[in-house]
C-alpha cells in the first residue's frame, strides 16, 4: 500500500527529484510509526530572509492531535530533513507518553 503523502509546491516549479527526496524520507517515519494516516508536505520560498529562503512544513495526521513542523534553511532538502527530525522527535516523545499511561 502507498503511503498517503501529499506534496504541494507553492509559486515554485513541482520538482521530481525532491518530490522522492520528501517521498523516500517519510515512507522511513511510516513503516517505523504505523499510526501514521497521511503527510501533507508544504514546499516553498521565502522573500525576506535570503540566507534561509528555502521552507519545509509538514503536518502529520494521526490518531489523537496532529503533528506539525516546518523549518528554513538554505536548500530544499536540509530543510525537508530538519522538519522531519523534529517530527520524528514528537513521534518518539508522543510514544513514550503513550507507553508510560499503558
Amino acid at each position: 500500500m502507498k503511503n498517503p503523502i501529499q506534496i504541494q509546491f507553492v509559486k515554485i516549479a513541482v520538482s521530481e527529484s525532491l518530490t522522492d527526496y520528501i517521498t523516500n524520507k517519510l515512507d522511513v517515519l511510516f513503516r517505523k510509526y504505523p499510526q501514521l494516516i497521511k503527510a501533507q508536505v508544504y514546499i516553498k520560498k521565502e522573500t525576506e530572509n535570503r540566507d534561509k529562503e528555502c521552507v519545509c512544513e509538514i503536518e502529520l495526521s494521526l490518531p489523537g492531535p496532529r503533528l506539525f513542523a516546518s523549518s528554513k534553511e538554505y536548500n530544499f532538502e536540509v530543510s525537508v530533513k530538519h522538519t522531519i527530525s523534529e517530527l520524528e522527535h514528537q513521534l518518539q516523545k508522543g510514544k513514550a507518553k503513550l507507553l508510560a499511561t499503558h
